[in-house]
C-alpha cells in the first residue's frame, strides 16, 4: 500500500502528539478496533492485519480499512558514513494517534468479529481495543 503520487518524495520524521480528532467513531461497520497508543504502522503490517481478518471471517461480511500508509520513510544503507544527504525512501507508514479506528467489520456475529479483530490486532505494533456500535 502506497499512494499513487505525493507532493514530496521524502518526508520529515515528525512526532505524534495528542489524541485522534478524526476517524475516532465507527462510521461504516458494527464492530471495530481502536488504537490506544501513538505509533507509526508500516504498510506491511496493515496488509498482514487485513489478511488475518478476512481469512478468519472466511470472506463473509465486509471489512473497512480506515488507515492508509502515505508517509515515506527513508533509510541509508548499513555501514555508510555520515553525511552525503538523506537516504532513499524504503517503505511507507501511517501515523496513528490514540483513539483512531483502524479496522471496521460488519455482516458477521459479534463473537466472530471479536476473534477476527483480535487476530488482526496481533499483527499490529500497538495496543488496541475492540469496540462496537
Amino acid at each position: 500500500m502506497q499512494p499513487a503520487r505525493t507532493k514530496y518524495r521524502k518526508a520529515h520524521k515528525g512526532r505524534i502528539h495528542g489524541k485522534a480528532s478524526r476517524c475516532n467513531k465507527l462510521n461504516f461497520g458494527e464492530y471495530g478496533i481502536k488504537a490506544l497508543q501513538p505509533d507509526r504502522i508500516i504498510s506491511n503490517q496493515i496488509e498482514a492485519a487485513r489478511v488475518a481478518l478476512t481469512r478468519y471471517m472466511k470472506r463473509t461480511g465486509k471489512v473497512w480499512t480506515r488507515i492508509f500508509s502515505n508517509i515515506p520513510v527513508s533509510k541509508k544503507p548499513t555501514e555508510v558514513r555520515m553525511g552525503k544527504g538523506k537516504g532513499t525512501p524504503e517503505f511507507w507508514v501511517c501515523r496513528v494517534k490514540p483513539g483512531r479506528i483502524l479496522f471496521e467489520v460488519d455482516g458477521v456475529t459479534e463473537s466472530v468479529a471479536k476473534v477476527a479483530l483480535y487476530k488482526a490486532s496481533a499483527k499490529l505494533p500497538i495496543k488496541t481495543k475492540f469496540i462496537k456500535r
